[in-house]
């Protein structure tokens, strides 16, 4: 299957190595990938701060980029989401039936890596072997939106030598929400103490999720305290220790 990779800025940004994973587990696999290089934000920024003219923008900038291609895969459930839950509000709200058209045509080829491999490839096991303890955090966005499920654990529980370890409280925010933590800093850092608690308490190495943002962010402040396990992508964690 040929397969188009949707970066997101902050994988392209900050978290490189959750995209060149995401390739890498599916060339593993036996499809081709390819970078569609004008690709740019999908608008999510854009629409959740109110800028919906320009976020309807992006969408079309977006939706004409990808629409070419038999599935698109991202390392990240929140634009993912915005593409197949957002698009078509955005559309209507600016009242462009075709965008809207258009939007409806491409969400159903738009993926997140673990609902890809597990729903479309039906692939479990990877392949993938990494000996550590690892806890999922389900990310808002995938476990709100795409609704996701148990499918990130079910494709740690294959990797050989992991164990998975459950997380108190894991469906709980981690505080990050996009702007949420700009605007309401002070709310944002004691989510996200809540969330660190937990985590250390688990006595993990790894913090495992499906969105660099609340990586970031997690990350971040586990490394300002000074103690707690690294975070790593699900895509890093399926790339490791090929077997």
């Amino acid at each position: 299957m040929r397969v188009a990779l949707m970066v997101t800025c902050l994988a392209d940004t900050v978290m490189p190595a959750a995209a060149r994973a995401t390739v890498e587990v599916l060339e593993r696999l036996g499809h081709e990938v390819v970078f569609p290089q004008a690709q740019t934000c999908c608008g999510q920024m854009h629409a959740n701060t109110g800028y919906l003219p320009e976020a309807a923008s992006l969408a079309r900038r977006t939706i004409d980029i990808f629409a070419e291609y038999e599935a698109v895969v991202s390392p990240s459930a929140s634009c993912v989401g915005t593409i197949r839950e957002q698009y078509v509000q955005l559309a209507e709200e600016a009242g462009d039936a075709a965008l809207a058209t258009d939007a409806r045509t491409l969400a159903p080829k738009v993926f997140e890596l673990s609902e890809f491999l597990i729903d479309v490839l039906r692939v479990t096991d990877i392949g993938a072997a990494l000996t550590a303890r690892v806890a999922y955090h389900p990310t808002c966005h995938s476990l709100r939106v795409l609704r996701l499920g148990d499918k990130p654990e079910r494709l740690l529980a294959a990797v050989e030598g992991l164990e998975l370890v459950a997380l108190a409280d894991s469906a709980e925010c981690c505080g990050f929400g996009g702007t949420f933590s700009v605007k309401n800093a002070d709310t944002s850092g004691a989510m996200l103490a809540d969330k660190m608690a937990n985590i250390r308490a688990s006595n993990v190495d790894i913090l495992c999720a499906v969105d660099a943002s609340c990586l970031m962010h997690i990350g971040g402040g586990l490394r300002r305290g000074g103690s707690g396990p690294r975070t790593m992508h699900l895509a890093e964690i399926l790339a490791s220790g090929e077997r």
